[in-house]
Parts: structure tokens; C-alpha cells; sequence
């Protein structure tokens, strides 16, 4: 290796973050002896090393910490190199890298992805579904460009912009609705509820719509799939409360009742980027798309 091979110095950076070889190789989806690989090639070149083992795992010897510095620099560099050159051209191309909740990568991403082939069609776009602790790591390790995610969302390098808020409703098989009279957490708690999987930000958010009324509700079931979700409901297992975007058509909502809850139970949607992430014509354009859905 003659010159600083920028991809061994981003896996790096990642083995620090994460604290082991194993994670940066999940992260990577690359074998561990390949990751090792790509850091002995890094410290060969070097000639230091990068890398110590302690009694609970790895960390960064002193000449690792000053070149996790250094690669921030030169990583901002290249970005900005990047997106300079972009600037003589009128075309929007290149490739970015995005997160967002399944359930709005199901509803709210592909009218936005036609939209951006069919204005800028040399701009190519990765998707990536996760909760919003995983997609906010990724945009702190610098995997992602930027997540849309439902607060809250918090982190010290993070630019948080908030762009949508959206109801959460009630929804139940047609056949039993008249079960159903008045939708407040006294009145649902009891009865049979499939809900989200326990941990997510939306399953915290629907919890803390009942305990603010003195109740907790006990799902009979759980999911991390919306539309699994829907057609337990549909079959007349019991009721959810789902995001209104899972039922905005005529087509998803075959099958159920869908009410507003009361109090009315929202949430807000944000678009979180890294603060000194270069905001490329790829980038504003996705960004642009995003805040139009208020």
C-alpha cells in the first residue's frame, strides 16, 4: 500500500467506535480476519500501532486516538472536495445513504424516491429500516447521511430538524367496532391489544399514552411489523394503535375501523443529520422532499 487507503481508515474509525473487530465486521458485513486484515495493512503503511488489547476488549493506543482526529479532517475534506467538483455541474448525481422506520420506508418513501428518479435520475439512493437508536448511531458512525426518525432523538454532534407531526389511531376489525364506543386508555386497556415490539420509540410513545391516564395496558400480542400488526386486527384478534400513514388509503385500511384515540396521541417526525455533515445537491434535494410531506 504506497498511499492512505481512505476505506481501511473509515474501518478503523469504526473498530474504535464500536469497541471490537467483531462489531465494525457486522457493521461492515465483512469477516472479522478481514477487518483485522485491513488494520494491520493500515498500521503497516503507518508504521505505528493503532490498536491495543486491555482486558475488556480494544481500544486506540495514543497514536490511534490522533488519527481517529485526523480521519474526521480528512473525511470532511473529501466531502467537501466531492461536493465542490459537484458544484460545476448542473446535474444532481452521486450516492446517498438514508434511514427511516420500516413503516415510513413503506409508506412515505416511494412517492419520494419516484420523485427524485424522475427529476434527478443520476442520483443514486440506499434505504436502510431501523429503529431511531439505530439509525442515529449510524449517522454518528457516518454510515447513513441522514435518518428520519421519530423523536426523541438526542446527540451532541446531531442536527435535529423536525418536519411532520402525525396521529397515531385506533384500529380494530370492521365486525368489531361496536365493541368499541369510547377510545380512552380506561376503556382499551383491558381489552385484548396487539402492539408493537417492547422497546421501540413508537411501543415507548403508545405506553406513555396509558400510564398518563393511571393504566397499562398488557398486549396479548407483539410485532415489530406494522402490516403483521394490521391483519391480526383484521382477523379480529384484538385492536392496535398504529401510525395513520399505515392506513392513509383506501387499500390499507380493507378490513379495519380506523378512529382517532382520545386525547388524540401524535408523534413528531425529524430529519436528523450529522452537524458538520456537507450538504451536497443530493442531500438538499432529499431534505427539500422530506419537509414537503408537512
Amino acid at each position: 500500500m504506497t498511499t492512505l487507503n481512505l476505506g481501511h481508515l473509515a474501518t478503523f474509525r469504526l473498530v474504535v467506535q464500536r469497541g471490537s473487530f467483531s462489531a465494525a465486521a457486522d457493521v461492515l458485513g465483512l469477516s472479522q480476519p478481514a477487518v483485522s486484515l485491513q488494520i494491520r495493512q493500515l498500521e503497516q503503511f503507518l508504521q505505528a500501532r493503532l490498536i491495543e488489547r486491555t482486558g475488556r476488549g480494544i481500544k486506540a493506543t495514543a497514536a490511534g486516538l490522533a488519527l481517529v482526529t485526523h480521519g474526521e479532517r480528512i473525511e470532511q475534506a473529501v466531502d467537501e472536495a466531492i461536493r465542490t467538483v459537484a458544484g460545476f455541474s448542473d446535474e444532481v448525481s452521486g450516492t446517498l445513504a438514508i434511514g427511516m422506520g420500516a413503516t415510513a420506508c413503506i409508506h412515505l418513501l416511494p412517492p419520494l424516491l419516484q420523485q427524485l428518479r424522475q427529476d434527478h435520475p443520476l442520483l443514486r439512493i440506499g434505504v436502510t429500516t431501523g429503529n431511531t437508536l439505530d439509525i442515529v448511531r449510524a449517522i454518528e458512525e457516518n454510515r447513513l447521511d441522514l435518518g428520519l426518525v421519530t423523536l426523541p432523538a438526542a446527540g451532541p454532534a446531531l442536527a435535529i430538524t423536525p418536519v411532520l407531526e402525525e396521529e397515531f389511531v385506533f384500529i380494530v376489525a370492521e365486525d368489531q367496532q361496536e365493541q368499541f364506543t369510547t377510545l380512552t386508555a380506561e376503556n382499551l386497556y383491558q381489552q385484548p391489544f396487539i402492539a408493537f415490539s417492547a422497546g421501540s420509540s413508537t411501543r415507548l410513545m403508545i405506553d406513555g399514552w396509558f400510564q398518563a391516564s393511571g393504566v397499562q395496558a398488557v398486549p396479548i400480542m407483539q410485532s415489530g411489523s406494522i402490516e403483521a400488526i394490521k391483519r391480526m386486527v383484521c382477523v379480529g384478534l384484538g385492536y392496535s394503535i398504529i401510525p395513520r400513514m399505515a392506513v392513509s388509503s383506501e387499500q390499507d385500511r380493507q378490513g379495519l375501523c380506523v378512529r382517532s384515540l382520545t386525547p388524540v396521541l401524535q408523534r413528531q417526525l425529524a430529519i436528523v443529520m450529522r452537524q458538520d455533515k456537507i450538504l451536497s445537491k443530493g442531500i438538499g434535494e432529499v431534505i427539500r422532499l422530506l419537509q414537503n410531506l408537512s
